[in-house]
C-alpha cells in the first residue's frame, strides 16, 4: 500500500508531543522478562509529513491508538516534515532516550519528497526484511500491484525497533495489526537481552 498523502508543501514544519518527557523511568524498562511475560514497551510514533498537524494526523493517530490497545505505552509523539535529518534526528532521539519502540508514518512511496526510507535505514543496526516483505504481500491483497510502491522497512537501532510505516491510515492498521504488533513483545524482549 503505497503513501497517498496529499501533494506536499514545502517549508511547513510542525513539532508536537502528546506526552511529557518526564516518563522516563528505567527500573522496569530494562528488567530482564522472564518465560510468559509480555514486556511492555515504551513507544514513540514520528509522522513525517510537511503539511499534517495533531488535529489531522490521522495515520500517526491510529499508530498510536493500536499500540496503546496491544498495550504499550506512548511516550510522546511528534511530526517531522519531510527531510531526511529532520527524521533521523527524531528516530535518533527515540533511541537515545532508550525507548523500544519507534514508528514513522508517511514518507515511504516514491516521490520525490518520499525520503523516509532513506533516512532510516542509515541508521540501522540489523535490517528486518521480512517486515516489509510481509506487509506488502498483504497490502497486496487490498491494493494489488501497488503494493510494491511502498517502501515500508523494519530494523533495530541500537535496542529500539524502529519501524517505517506509510501514512495511510489503513496501511498503518494493516502493518500494526497483522505484522508489527503480534512479535513486539518477542522482539523488544530479545533487544533488552
Amino acid at each position: 500500500m503505497a503513501d497517498q498523502d496529499p501533494k506536499h508543501d514545502e517549508g511547513h514544519a510542525v513539532h508536537a508531543h502528546d506526552a511529557p518527557h518526564a516518563h522516563h523511568a528505567h527500573h522496569a524498562h530494562h528488567a530482564p522478562h522472564e518465560a510468559g511475560d509480555r514486556p511492555r514497551a515504551r513507544a514513540l510514533i514520528v509522522t513525517v509529513s510537511d503539511t499534517r498537524t495533531l488535529a489531522d494526523d490521522e495515520g500517526g493517530a491510529l499508530a498510536a491508538d493500536l499500540v496503546r490497545a496491544a498495550g504499550h505505552e506512548v511516550v510522546r509523539r511528534a511530526i517531522v516534515p519531510d527531510e531526511i535529518e529532520a527524521i533521523r534526528a527524531a528516530v535518533r532521539a527515540g533511541c537515545e532516550e532508550g525507548l523500544d519502540l519507534v514508528i514513522t508514518t508517511g514518507g515511504t512511496g516514491i516521490a520525490a519528497r518520499d525520503v523516509t526510507y532513506e533516512a532510516i535505514d542509515a541508521l540501522l543496526d540489523k535490517r528486518l526484511d521480512g517486515f516489509g516483505e510481509a506487509f506488502r504481500a498483504k497490502s497486496w491483497g487490498q491494493v494489488g500491484p501497488r503494493a510494491i510502491l511502498s517502501r515500508a522497512l523494519a530494523g533495530t537501532a541500537g535496542r529500539a525497533l524502529v519501524v517505517a510505516l506509510p501514512g495511510s491510515p489503513k496501511a498503518v492498521r494493516l502493518a500494526l495489526e497483522e505484522v508489527l504488533l503480534p512479535l513486539v513483545p518477542h522482539a523488544i524482549g530479545l533487544l533488552r537481552g
